[in-house]
């Protein structure tokens, strides 16, 4: 008897603290999906990751009937496409190009200033603080008084968003800074998101992932 993922012919390969994999996974149960879950060693790739991403040998990748789809923002577009069910995207062509921009904005820019929060020092690590606070605000200030960054719907920049939020106290610990205090929205937001069953079956313990970076500081020597 062949399971529901079986059927759906769904896998996903990933790592448990990617934020890019989470988004994935929460798209997925937004919509219902039942898929198979692949955690991956990235210091021991599998063969099954480097056949179905050789280009850039990265997580997340999903895998439907066979077929590889890679880069998160791609997967969950093309999950909602797939899955018409809840809709992700607005249906406004013009409200839909908004989402993608700030979806691609938080892909340029929270990452990379995160991980230089944590593994830079002095005038670079002040630096990369500033930045840090000036994206959430700026992030703060797209979603204004509204529930979701999408409006009362929570929407694919919400799920764009929402993995970082178990970043922030990582962030916070590292930038000595508060999200609460310079961003209250943006944190009651992350809150909200919290709530919600997709988000919070995947996303991660924040201390766990403070734990993860700190075993990633001893590795690259920065402690």
């Amino acid at each position: 008897m062949a399971t529901a993922a079986e059927k759906e012919g769904v896998v996903l390969l990933d790592f448990w603290v990617s934020p890019f994999g989470q988004r994935c996974r929460i798209a997925l149960a937004e919509k219902g999906v039942e898929y198979e879950y692949k955690e991956e060693n990235l210091s021991d790739k599998s063969p099954l990751l480097l056949k179905m991403n050789p280009i850039h040998k990265k997580i997340p990748v999903l895998i439907h009937h066979g077929k590889p789809i890679c880069e998160s923002l791609v997967i969950v577009q093309y999950i909602d496409e797939v899955w018409s069910n809840n809709p992700l995207l607005p249906s406004d062509p013009y409200e839909r190009a908004k989402a993608r921009f700030w979806a691609d904005f938080v892909d340029k820019k929270v990452y990379e200033c995160g991980t230089r929060l944590w593994k830079l020092k002095g005038e670079a690590h002040e630096e990369a603080r500033k930045d840090m606070i000036e994206i959430l605000k700026l992030l703060e200030g797209e979603l204004g008084d509204k529930k979701y960054f999408g409006g009362e719907t929570f929407g694919f920049v919400d799920v764009a968003v929402a993995p970082f939020t178990a970043w922030f106290y990582t962030y916070e610990t590292c930038g000595k800074f508060s999200v609460d205090e310079e961003c209250p929205k943006l944190a009651a937001w992350a809150k909200r998101c919290k709530e919600r069953e997709s988000v919070s079956k995947s996303v991660h313990d924040p201390h766990k992932v403070y734990e993860f970076v700190g075993k990633l500081k001893k590795k690259f020597g920065l402690e």
